[in-house]
């Protein structure tokens, strides 16, 4: 178990990250019309074109940042 690749504060990272993706995808959901000659306005507010963009980008961040983190190796003194 010493040379897992990836360690559990790294796994607890993983899920996080996919949990804000998750999260964001959510936020971008909804919008629908019932009526397709009806324009809706809604469908370009700030959760849709920002929030939900920025929480799915930092979900990516979290990912990479899980996958590429190294821990210090304590026994090498």
């Amino acid at each position: 178990m010493d040379n897992m690749p990836i360690t559990p504060k790294g796994l607890r990272l993983l899920l996080a990250g996919v949990v804000l993706m998750i999260c964001g995808y959510i936020l971008m959901a909804g919008g629908g019309i019932k009526d397709p000659q009806v324009f809706n306005y809604d469908m370009f507010d700030f959760r849709r074109l920002v929030a939900a963009p920025v929480v799915i980008i930092t979900g990516i961040v979290v990912i990479i940042c899980a996958i590429m983190h190294k821990e210090k190796d304590s026994k090498s003194n």
